[in-house]
C-alpha cells in the first residue's frame, strides 16, 4: 500500500523529502469549506519569514472537519486510545522561499492526548468536545472548544453527484494539492512534509448552522460566498518535522 503511495507523484509540484517516512494517518469524511479574504487582513496573522500565496489576487481560509484514522508509527501498529480521533482545522495559504505549502491558524482535536503530543510538536492544536454523526448520505459535525474560546462549528454536509479531480490550473486543486505546512514557535520557523495520492472529490451540499473559528479575525473578514467540496478518505503518510528558521 505505502509503495504504491510513494510511486504517485505527478501531482507534486515539488519531489517527495529525502529519507523514509516518519508516520501515517487516514483521513475520513472530509469537508473543505474555502473561504476568500483580504490579502491586506490576513497578512498580519501568518509569521513574517512566511509569504502570503493567493490565487488571481485572493487570499483564501478554509475550515475542514473530519475524523483521523489508523494513526501510527512507521513499521508499528496503531498507537492504542490514539489512533483515531475527530478534528477541525482552520487554514490558509502560505510560501516560503517559493515553496507553497499551509499555515495553521488552529487545529481542534477530541483527544486530549493527541492535542498535547501536537503542541509538543510546534502545531496549534486545541481540545474540544467534537461529534460527528451520519444519517443516510448525510454528515452531521459539532465541535466547541473548551475553555473560555468561542470557538464552535457546526454543521452538515452531504456529497452530492459524481467524484472528479479537479483541473491542474483551477483554484480547487491549488487549495488542496499542498504538500508542506508550516509552524511558529519561539521565533522559529518549522516545516513538516507530507505525501498522498491526488485528490478525488465531490461536490456537496452544506448547512453551516453555527461557525466562529474565525473569530480572532475583524468581523466582516470574509469577502464573498464560501466554496464547498467532500472528500471521502485519504491515507497520508508524515515525514520528521524540521526546523528551517
Amino acid at each position: 500500500m505505502f509503495k504504491n503511495i510513494l510511486q504517485y507523484t505527478n501531482h507534486r509540484d515539488y519531489p517527495l523529502p529525502h529519507g523514509p517516512w516518519l508516520a501515517t494517518q487516514k483521513w475520513n469524511d472530509l469537508l473543505f469549506m474555502h473561504s476568500p479574504v483580504p490579502i491586506e487582513t490576513i497578512t498580519k496573522y501568518i509569521p513574517k519569514s512566511l509569504e502570503l500565496d493567493t490565487f488571481d489576487g485572493s487570499a483564501w481560509i478554509t475550515i475542514i472537519p473530519f475524523k483521523v484514522s489508523n494513526m501510527r508509527p512507521r513499521k508499528m501498529p496503531p498507537i492504542p486510545f490514539l489512533h483515531s480521533y475527530l478534528e477541525l482545522n482552520v487554514r490558509t495559504y502560505v510560501k516560503h522561499k517559493g515553496i507553497q505549502g499551509i499555515y495553521f491558524f488552529s487545529l481542534d482535536a477530541d483527544k486530549l492526548l493527541a492535542v498535547l503530543g501536537a503542541r509538543l510538536a510546534t502545531l496549534p492544536y486545541f481540545y474540544a468536545n467534537i461529534n460527528l454523526k451520519k444519517k443516510k448520505e448525510t454528515f452531521y459535525f459539532d465541535s466547541t472548544r473548551k475553555g473560555k474560546s468561542e470557538a464552535t462549528f457546526k454543521g452538515s454536509y452531504r456529497p452530492v453527484l459524481e467524484a472528479y479531480y479537479p483541473e491542474r490550473t483551477s483554484l480547487t486543486y491549488w487549495l488542496l494539492e499542498r504538500y508542506f505546512l508550516w509552524s511558529h514557535r519561539n521565533n522559529s520557523l518549522f516545516r513538516w512534509a507530507i505525501h498522498h495520492r491526488r485528490w478525488k472529490i465531490y461536490d456537496v451540499k452544506a448547512i453551516i448552522d453555527n461557525e466562529n473559528m474565525l473569530s480572532f479575525l475583524p468581523e466582516d473578514t470574509v469577502v464573498g460566498d464560501p466554496i464547498f467540496h467532500y472528500a471521502h478518505s485519504k491515507r497520508v503518510l508524515f515525514w520528521p518535522i524540521k526546523k528551517v528558521e
